[in-house]
């Protein structure tokens, strides 16, 4: 198993430059099994709302599309673990990207409530409580 990049899982998704694009998918395309770190995937949500203008809602579409790959290994969470967090994601377009990817290692590790002055958090199917 190898493991990539946020710059290489966004030159996979958006094509360009074509060099590297070619490269990326070499790798991501590849026979072997590739690591994404769930880090990655939230840095990657954010290159590509940010900086390529991709809706959020094609955002959640991809990375769903690219968990579920046969050769993709997520490198701190169970597949399933990180596909919930995208489709819970996915339900609430009002919620940020990343807090379903905090709500999900919450759940994970059995470190509830979350503490937090965001209302809206439990939102995401965990218990939360206000410090």
């Amino acid at each position: 198993m190898i493991s990539i990049d946020t710059s290489v899982l966004v030159r996979y998704l958006v094509g360009t430059p074509t060099d590297q694009a070619a490269r990326a998918a070499a790798l991501i395309d590849g026979e072997g099994i590739v690591g994404v770190s769930v880090i990655v995937l939230v840095e990657a949500a954010h290159v590509l709302r940010t900086q390529y203008g991709v809706s959020r809602g094609d955002v959640l579409d991809v990375l769903l599309r690219l968990v579920r790959r046969a050769n993709i290994r997520i490198l701190e969470a169970s597949t399933d673990d990180v596909t919930d967090a995208l489709v819970r994601a996915r339900a609430l377009p009002d919620r940020p990207i990343p807090d379903a990817f905090i709500a999900m290692a919450a759940r994970a590790a059995h470190a509830l409530p979350i503490h937090t002055f965001d209302r809206g958090f439990q939102r995401l199917g965990v218990e939360t409580a206000e410090p």
